[in-house]
């Protein structure tokens, strides 16, 4: 198959707590008014990612990959037994349930799934926004149990004041949920397994209270400190690229991002190790090539880089995010 950057179309999912920052900002289109995630990498049998233009325009990525396999997915994406990462655009206009998610252990005997480790880049929060990151500090899973079943689960929880630019890297076991007024990059495995353990007594779509999986999220909950979510954070050593801050680079990915000006550009070497996901928070007058391919890119776009490409450079004025299988 012939190699160059891939234009994909995503999917867009109706949440109760999404807004209209997607479409009013970046672009993103749905059947539907409040748009809560719009999915930029999936391949997955009910969520799948057409190629939006060139030579395999219609096609969806599945089968796409499933034509070539190793030869795009790299020697890591390959030794998975299904595509390795979910990657979505995240708009909270309202707070979303407190949830945790089980290690692939866990997730494999109990659901049939991997788990999921995953990573929010803060791409815009409103004045006073926060998250909730982890338990408040000296607290046990014991304790948390006592605080969900006394119905304080609240009381239970770290809120931190969030801001753009920040990154919050959340392993398997780590209680967590995005706050009102906050717009997210997110990186994960490719699982869509979330046990909600709290979600503020409120109705859902149908005006029934939303399924609760209390008993799973206690069995999987851990409690890590900064250190030790650092280190998982950055158990993959990765050498630097010149204009490339590294986010994270763990066992399941490594993401880094990079802002281009005019005359400074940002260079990617992408070969046979991995492919990669591109997504673009910002772009003017920017563009993306590859050999003989160059193309403009535009705010909210997600391109996909087949392993083996070669160089791709990206100039202009750009932020954007890359991410690639450890």
């Amino acid at each position: 198959m012939n190699k160059y950057p891939l234009l994909l179309r995503p999917v867009s999912k109706e949440i109760i707590w999404g807004g209209d920052r997607l479409r009013r900002e970046y672009g993103k289109t749905a059947p539907f008014d409040k748009i809560a995630e719009s999915w930029e990498l999936t391949v997955r049998e009910k969520e799948m990612c057409v190629i939006a233009g060139g030579e395999y325009a219609g096609m969806t990525l599945g089968s796409y990959i499933a034509s070539a396999r190793r030869d795009v997915l790299g020697l890591n994406g390959a030794k998975y037994d299904r595509f390795p990462l979910l990657i979505k655009f995240i708009d909270a206009a309202d707070r979303l349930s407190i949830q945790v998610h089980p290690d692939d252990e866990y997730g494999l005997s109990h659901e049939g799934e991997l788990g999921k480790t995953e990573m929010w880049y803060i791409m815009a929060a409103e004045e006073g926004a926060k998250l909730v990151y982890g338990l408040k500090p000296g607290l046990t899973p014991d304790d948390f149990r006592r605080y969900v079943e006394e119905n304080r689960t609240e009381e239970a929880l770290n809120f931190v004041d969030v801001h753009a630019g920040e990154v919050y890297f959340i392993p398997s076991g780590q209680v967590h949920a995005i706050g009102a007024g906050i717009l997210i990059a997110e990186i994960q495995q490719n699982s869509n397994i979330t046990y909600r353990v709290y979600d503020y007594n409120r109705p859902g779509a149908d005006g029934k209270p939303r399924e609760l999986h209390t008993a799973k999220a206690l069995d999987v909950v851990k409690i890590r400190s900064e250190a030790d979510i650092d280190a998982i954070r950055f158990s993959v050593p990765r050498k630097p690229a010149d204009n490339w801050e590294i986010l994270a680079s763990c066992a399941y990915f490594a993401t880094l991002r990079t802002s281009t000006a005019p005359g400074r550009t940002a260079l990617y070497d992408s070969t046979d190790r991995s492919f990669a996901s591109l997504l673009v928070l910002d772009a003017e007058d920017a563009q993306l090539e590859c050999g003989r391919f160059m193309e403009p890119i535009h705010k909210g776009e997600s391109w996909f880089i087949p392993a083996g490409s070669g160089e791709v450079k990206i100039s202009g004025r750009a932020e954007v995010i890359l991410t690639e299988v450890n």
